[in-house]
Order: C-alpha cells, then structure tokens, then sequence
C-alpha cells in the first residue's frame, strides 16, 4: 500500500505546474479574481489536493509501520 501511494504521490507531484514566485506573487496573492476564487475546481485545484491526501496518508502509513 505504501508503495502504491508513494508511485501516485509521484505522479501528482510531476503533473502539478512550476510555481515560481517572484515579487509578482506579492500582488497576485492580494487580488481576488475569478480564477483564484474557484481555483479548487480546476485541475490545479484537485491536484493540490490530492498531493496533500496522499502526503498525509504516506506519513501516516510510514509512522504505523515504524511503530509494528
């Protein structure tokens, strides 16, 4: 199970856009646009929440089977 989540955790990792941030990031962090308001539903959106499910999972297994 642990490596299954691990591979998938790979790949959600890979697909997930490059986010550099300069100081750009400064002003598009304080607007509230369309796109950042329903950011969740996009694919970006369901990918950045699949790589934290999968991260939380990972540490949870990894901690059980330290503990076995």
């Amino acid at each position: 199970i642990l490596a299954i989540i691990v591979v998938i955790l790979c790949i959600a990792v890979l697909l997930q856009s490059n986010r550099s941030a300069g100081l750009g990031a400064v002003s598009a962090a304080s607007s509230d646009s369309y796109w950042s308001k329903n950011k969740g539903n996009s694919m970006e959106g369901s990918l950045a929440r699949i790589t934290k499910i999968l991260g939380a999972a990972f540490m949870i297994i990894a901690l059980v089977i330290s503990f076995i």
